[in-house]
């Protein structure tokens, strides 16, 4: 056996949807001496508990992780329980309220039960911090503390506009990457995912190893996923998707997505490859319409959490509400003869008065198709794929027009 031509078949498959390896000669040097000595690589990924409700977004990383497994790797997920009663500073503006260790570990369990759906539990070691932070003396920790300097610290981006902004940073903050770099010391990590949110705390922990003259381990940050509107995925915008909210739910906010963010969900989510992205662009070139990709997409992400048959149950659940949506005894009837995109339609229609008023309301949200708010003005309507009872278009709560074969 080759143990480079191996290894480097696996980096090949990991970096696929990968935002930044650092650095990724190291990672490959890793996975060859795994490969020389049978010993897998231990990956980390750190679960922070600070609510119990996961969406789809939070599952990119699992993803990558699953495939770490399903090269012969063990998964190292340790539960946040302590650094979860900080709360991480990531993204946020201000300090996080504290949570109590009981409510942080009764979302742990919940969280465990739908990383679950995509990270093989049989192969994967489940680690609580409080197995080392429990027992963590004043004076360990003020030595943990003395690894790393304010000034590092502060070049924290979030840590760093709050302070430059005057506003409150707390000392116990600034605790937080300290203790998940520890984190990676305690299991011996070799590798860690994240976010490209979490970079900092990653890195933190290959400085930490490095100081502790251990192998310092390898960041693997994946992108973030975007949420229906075009946002990153965020529970408190409204706009995710949730591992447990149901087949039929999941499909219909699937189908919401913007179009342009089809790919980013192929790739993300369902871990397609570039030749699934090549083929979807080749039929979209082709005129395709893309609802039909949408409809593959979501059909495809229901059964990734929800299991075998969920997705064309959803599919069908969808397609019979959206038939439903569309039979309005007094819906006048516009027919289509030829291809043609949504903002045309509209306008030759009389839905909007020019092609740029049509444009607008779609930028406004105000445009939808059964269940689905059309997000692309240059949408495809071609007649040949039409469903037989036509397709209606809704704009605002009172206007619809079924569009049918011409």
């Amino acid at each position: 056996m080759d143990a480079k031509k191996v290894a480097e078949r696996q980096l090949r498959l990991l970096e696929r949807g990968c935002d930044e390896i650092v650095p990724r000669e190291a990672l490959l040097e890793k996975l060859e001496r795994s490969v020389e000595t049978g010993r897998p690589l231990r990956v980390k990924l750190g679960i922070d508990p600070t609510g119990n409700a996961v969406h789809i977004g939070h599952m990119v990383p699992m993803g990558k992780l699953r495939q770490f497994q399903d090269l012969g790797h063990m998964a190292v997920l340790i539960i946040g329980d302590y650094t979860a009663s900080i709360g991480d500073p990531t993204g946020r503006n201000a300090e996080r309220p504290p949570l109590s260790l009981e409510r942080v570990r009764l979302n742990a369990e919940r969280y465990a039960e739908q990383i679950f759906r995509v990270v093989d539990g049989r192969k994967a070691e489940l680690r609580w911090q409080s197995e080392w932070y429990g027992s963590l003396s004043l004076a360990e920790l003020l030595g943990l503390a003395g690894s790393f300097s304010l000034a590092q610290l502060l070049a924290h981006e979030t840590f760093r506009k709050r302070y430059d902004d005057g506003a409150r940073v707390g000392l116990h903050e600034l605790l937080y990457p300290v203790l998940q770099a520890y984190d990676s010391v305690m299991v011996g990590a070799d590798v860690e995912l994240g976010g490209t949110d979490q970079k900092f705390n990653v890195l933190a922990g290959r400085e930490l190893q490095r100081d502790r003259g251990l192998d310092a381990q390898c960041a693997m940050l994946m992108p973030l996923l975007p949420g229906i509107d075009g946002r990153k995925m965020s529970k408190s915008l409204g706009n995710d998707i949730g591992v447990d909210a149901g087949p039929d739910e999941q499909f219909a906010r699937v189908m919401a997505i913007r179009d342009e963010a089809m790919d980013a969900y192929r790739e993300l989510v369902l871990l397609g490859t570039p030749e699934d992205s090549a083929e979807a662009a080749s039929r979209l070139a082709a005129g395709e319409n893309p609802m039909r990709l949408k409809l593959e997409l979501a059909s495809g992400i229901v059964e990734r959490f929800n299991g075998q048959g969920s997705g064309r149950a959803a599919r069908a659940a969808w397609e019979r509400r959206f038939s439903r949506r569309e039979a309005p005894d007094d819906v006048p009837l516009y027919a289509c003869d030829r291809a043609t995109d949504l903002r045309s339609l509209m306008r030759d229609a009389g839905l909007a008065s020019s092609s740029s008023e049509a444009a607008r309301l779609v930028a406004e949200g105000a445009v939808y198709s059964g269940d689905t708010r059309l997000s692309d003005p240059g949408f495809r309507i071609d007649p040949d794929e039409l469903p037989e009872e036509g397709l209606t278009i809704r704009v605002g709560r009172r206007r619809y027009l079924r569009v049918v074969r011409g």
